[in-house]
């Protein structure tokens, strides 16, 4: 009778389970029987202050976030079912925090991304969006010096952004 209950309540529970209602927060809503491919175009910086590896790391954290959160596949195509390309066309510093000295204690370095986002099977959800995200750091410090490590973030905030705007239609 123990090991009949045991059994009852092992079968009971693996049937609740299956029951739950499970949810993904990745931000993506794709009907995949629809959108099955996406493609890149590169993303040229056309701002006034240049930082050669800006490109490189925006384009990979941007296709980096695409791969981890959709099931779509990256193919060098301008007939796939969605389409991102788009510039880089700001990378600037401004003066934020003044200290007692009358000399800025923070700095900003805000990054401009314009982004065309082509939807082929959908033309109306297409979108041509700027989206901007910045960092602030210490004016004590020279920017060689963090630079990577605020572009990093910077690009990844960035990334984020577009991903929900757009395929994450947020």
């Amino acid at each position: 009778m123990k090991r009949l209950f045991i059994i009852l309540s092992i079968i009971a529970i693996t049937a609740l389970q299956s029951c739950i209602p499970r949810y993904t927060l990745n931000g993506a809503s794709i009907d995949y029987t629809v959108y099955r491919t996406i493609s890149f175009s590169d993303f040229p910086i056309r701002a006034a202050l240049v930082y050669p590896p800006l490109q490189q790391l925006f384009e990979n954290k941007l296709m980096d976030m695409v791969d981890q959160q959709t099931r779509l596949r990256v193919i060098d195509n301008i007939n796939s079912d969605l389409r991102l390309e788009g510039e880089i066309t700001g990378y600037n510093l401004s003066p934020q925090a003044v200290g007692e000295d009358a000399y800025a204690s923070q700095t900003r370095l805000t990054i401009t991304v314009r982004v065309k986002y082509i939807n082929n099977k959908n033309t109306a959800l297409s979108k041509d969006q700027t989206f901007s995200a910045y960092r602030d750091f210490s004016s004590s410090e020279m920017l060689s010096d963090v630079q990577d490590e605020l572009c990093n973030q910077i690009c990844t905030d960035l990334a984020d952004l577009i991903f929900n705007a757009t395929i994450g239609d947020w």
